[in-house]
């Protein structure tokens, strides 16, 4: 059997070489060469062939059936809400999260329901078949069903799979498969690259629904080369601090359902459970009214979030006055300060100020920009804003306040939890009166603090 060529190409400007060096002698970059497999139009036709689609017939758009795509549901409303309602067969997909997150505890729940119902795969390269059964019967999780097999090979992984033919199958990690093809270390750019490619081939081919477990970087981003999440159909990732119980599970990529669904679980002692009112949890405020406090009203995938913003305004004793975000993004605070002077009339730049996302929720979206800056002025003025006062709208730089999208619905879900008046952007504002809601429109910063 002819040995397969690899080849050594830089990330950085794609100069290839026939072997490894330390640096690139085109773009002098150190360190930015890895290794590929070359394969030969002998080898890519018989890929080729067996292919699912390969043989199809070219159809319209609308004669496809799409009753042959049913989606089979995990046993969590959760994390069917972040899959977009459950699992299609044939797809690949990522998970994500730091150490301890609960990645391998969320897919052994998952897998162990849904062995009863069908043929499930667990694939650990990172553990022993003791510690994975430990796990399921510290969880008292259903251990009859589930196959369970510890390899790090893929063509080994692959061969059992075609033997046992699961419909689910997890593979954790992605980072510790290797191929034997390529000479490189597990982890590498190269093998977690083929790897994938070999695992999400084989899930088209014999409609198998794939998981493949990923790490993260330090900055909370997913491992590896990025065209890993190119491959796949589904990336989704697992957030949630050590010292808190709360997990968020958010879809960053979904080919069969909404981006950035967000699904919440409790980390107790039988695994995770479900949070069916996550804005329960995040509206756990203290029993006295306090200044730099106010409730806005997020809009995560296909349902709203009411989520706490607090604001802490205080004098420095330092050259430079700290700018510090906590769960929101740390640039645009400082523009939204920027816009609080121009606009606002009101100074903060010799005082410190700390923003937090009460939770452990991150906040991606611009809707929260009105309820920041109110939550500043409050904490800066020493003043308590009413605790059934609701307010979200994205603030522009000339101060103008711009409307978000389903303002509608988040008003009445703050309408839901007992809130009585809002501040919103004026082209928000509900066409027809909400019962036991006062909703006041604004369309400058300038009257919303006056408002406030």
């Amino acid at each position: 059997m002819a040995k397969a060529k690899s080849a050594y190409v830089c990330s950085d400007c794609g100069s290839d070489y026939t072997k490894w060096q330390g640096q690139c002698t085109d773009c002098k970059a150190w360190n930015t060469l890895s290794e590929i497999r070359l394969s030969s139009a002998t080898d890519r036709g018989a890929r080729l062939v067996g292919f699912a689609g390969a043989d199809s017939q070219v159809q319209t758009l609308g004669s496809i059936d799409l009753t042959r795509i049913p989606r089979q549901t995990t046993g969590m409303a959760e994390f069917d809400r972040v899959l977009g309602g459950g699992l299609v067969a044939g797809s690949a997909i990522l998970i994500g999260g730091s150490p301890g997150a609960g990645k391998s505890t969320l897919l052994l729940q998952v897998m162990c329901g849904l062995a009863a119902k069908l043929s499930a795969l667990y694939v650990t390269g990172e553990e022993s078949l003791q510690q994975v059964a430990l796990r399921a019967e510290r969880l008292g999780l259903p251990t009859d069903k589930l196959q369970l097999a510890t390899e790090t090979n893929i063509e080994a992984i692959i061969a059992i799979a075609q033997k046992l033919k699961p419909k689910v199958m997890v593979v954790d990690s992605i980072q510790v498969v290797h191929t034997s093809d390529l000479q490189s270390a597990p982890g590498g750019v190269s093998q977690v690259r083929e790897c994938a490619a070999y695992l999400t081939r084989f899930a088209k081919q014999s409609n198998t629904v794939v998981f493949l477990v990923g790490h993260v970087t330090k900055d909370g981003s997913l491992a590896g080369p990025k065209v890993l999440e190119h491959m796949i159909d589904c990336s989704i990732l697992l957030e949630g601090s050590s010292d808190s119980r709360y997990r968020t599970l958010r879809g960053q990529k979904n080919r069969f359902g909404a981006v950035n669904e967000l699904g919440v679980f409790a980390m107790t002692e039988q695994g995770l459970k479900e949070v069916k009112n996550p804005s329960a949890i995040f509206l756990s405020r203290a029993d006295e009214d306090a200044p730099g406090s106010v409730v806005v009203v997020l809009w995560e995938g296909t349902r709203s979030l009411l989520v706490e913003i607090q604001a802490l305004v205080d004098d420095t004793q330092l050259n430079n006055p700290r700018r510090v975000a906590v769960g929101l993004e740390q640039n645009r605070l400082a523009m939204l300060l920027a816009v609080l002077h121009r606009h606002g009339g009101l100074a903060v730049g010799n005082s410190d100020v700390f923003v937090n996302a009460v939770g452990g929720v991150k906040v991606l979206e611009t809707g929260v920009d009105l309820a920041v800056l109110l939550a500043i002025v409050s904490s800066f003025r020493d003043r308590c804003l009413p605790r059934d006062l609701v307010v979200f709208g994205e603030v522009g730089l000339s101060g103008e306040i711009r409307p978000v999208t389903s303002g509608q619905e988040r008003i009445l879900e703050a309408a839901k939890h007992g809130f009585k008046r809002a501040i919103v952007p004026k082209a928000n504002m509900p066409k027809q009166a909400i019962p036991g809601m006062e909703v006041v429109g604004v369309s400058k910063l300038s009257e919303a603090l006056e408002l406030a």
